[in-house]
């Protein structure tokens, strides 16, 4: 049985197109093709909010040249959350802290984007520096909740989780949804999702981490219906003109897992529903799964999904300009940078190169 009904929409990459040209998505021309990747910080401040630290840092890479700043994984409720340094889109006080990490993100230069985060089974642990980090369960006697999955499967060492009753379900989507109308009144122009790297979205999707027998697992269809949901649920609460990126698993990597086909028609079905561009990532629903190993390795991938009618990014490993010239326009539509950027907030602005005075910052330029 398909699922795909999507008309696709003819792709074709000028030949002039290069990273540094400009990309429309909907209403939105971003100017280039460079974008940061969504890296946690954990350090939200006590209620979830975004702090000093997140407009020194994401301020620091909007001036840097990128073309899209993506804030990093946003949780939609307290117990979606992956740690409890991790920010939130779900009350009036982070509304108002995110719309001043937006501001600033736009006001030097760069468009502020937002990914939201359901972390299911892969929630309630420390913080990367804290202890052994991600493999390290907090209790909900020290501080931590009680994770919740399509079924009672744990990940790695971390806490078994309670298998979602169609109430939970229901709840996380009106969650999602609440997310969604918070992101647009923050000021983000981009709306994204994780929905890979074996979070909730992925686990929904991917027959080895649901068992369920019931009409949200089963056959690929039973599988499809919390992530087609959960985007149906993103556009309820974000304006029809803005656009929705939703980081996107397209295989397992292992025997019995997801697969390209699987990922077909989850992409096609999220067209439908109103996503525009898809960044693509692969493995990493279990701890034992292999990681592409190289720069680039998930680009392999795009060329199915780009007839389906959306646009495709990637990121993993991309540290070197020339990386960005092998990707863009033939393999993707766009990169998403993410530890380099971490290392060197100019980055971009190093990989562009040309006159110093013609792309840097005004307030820079005596340094050349």
């Amino acid at each position: 049985m398909t699922l795909r009904s999507v008309r696709p929409r003819r792709y074709s990459a000028d030949e002039r197109t290069t990273p540094w040209t400009s990309v429309r998505l909907r209403d939105l021309t971003l100017a280039n093709r460079v974008w940061l990747s969504p890296m946690c910080q954990y350090s939200a401040d006590e209620h979830g909010a975004p702090t000093d630290w997140h407009l020194a840092h994401y301020g620091a890479r909007a001036a840097g040249g990128v073309g899209m700043v993506m804030v990093e994984c946003t949780a939609v409720a307290p117990d979606m959350r992956t740690t409890v340094g991790d920010l939130g889109l779900w009350s009036e006080r982070q509304v108002e802290a995110h719309r001043r990490l937006a501001d600033v993100i736009r006001s030097v230069g760069s468009v502020p984007a937002v990914q939201l985060g359901i972390a299911g089974r892969k929630s309630s642990h420390g913080v990367p520096w804290d202890n052994t980090g991600t493999r390290h369960p907090v209790s909900p006697a020290d501080g931590g909740w009680q994770p919740i999955a399509p079924s009672p499967l744990p990940f790695s060492g971390l806490a078994k989780p309670r298998t979602m009753t169609a109430e939970d379900i229901d709840r996380v989507l009106g969650d999602v949804e609440r997310s969604a109308r918070n992101a647009h009144r923050a000021g983000y122009e981009i709306l994204g999702l994780q929905g890979a790297n074996g979070y909730l979205f992925h686990q929904f999707f991917s027959p080895l981490a649901n068992e369920r027998t019931d009409a949200w697992g089963g056959d690929l269809e039973g599988r499809l219906r919390f992530p087609l949901a959960v985007v149906a649920a993103m556009r309820a609460g974000w304006p029809e003109n803005k656009p929705l990126v939703i980081r996107t698993p397209v295989t397992d990597l292992l025997d019995a897992g997801a697969t390209v086909d699987d990922a077909e028609e989850l992409v096609a079905g999220m067209a439908e529903r109103g996503v525009d561009l898809v960044d693509i990532n692969s493995g990493a629903l279990v701890p034992e799964a292999p990681r592409p190993s190289q720069p680039l390795e998930n680009t392999r991938f795009a060329a199915r999904l780009r007839r389906l009618g959306v646009l495709t990014a990637t990121s993993g490993s991309v540290t070197d300009a020339r990386q960005l010239h092998e990707a863009i326009p033939d393999s993707v539509d766009a990169l998403f940078i993410g530890r380099a950027m971490l290392r060197d907030p100019y980055w971009a602005l190093r990989a562009r190169g040309g006159r110093p005075t013609d792309t840097w910052p005004k307030q820079y330029h005596r340094a050349f």
